[in-house]
């Protein structure tokens, strides 16, 4: 099974999202939005790895703004 792509725009939005919830100097908030900055796969993989080591109510709730 593959694994889901996100564009660079869709990070930026989360980390934007992510520094409201959990503060814009949250480890995970600094990762996404290096990674929408440089787009490089290490960039994405370490941050695609902190937010899913969030809390599961932090991560819907960063989600569910992206809903809106």
């Amino acid at each position: 099974m593959e694994e889901a792509t996100i564009d660079r725009a869709a990070m930026g939005r989360l980390a934007k999202a992510l520094a409201f919830v959990c503060g814009p100097n949250h480890p995970t908030t600094v990762a996404l939005r290096a990674a929408a900055e440089s787009g490089s796969e290490r960039d994405i993989k370490s941050a695609r790895t902190l937010f899913l080591r969030l809390k599961p109510g932090d991560r819907q709730a960063a989600l569910a703004m992206l809903d809106v």
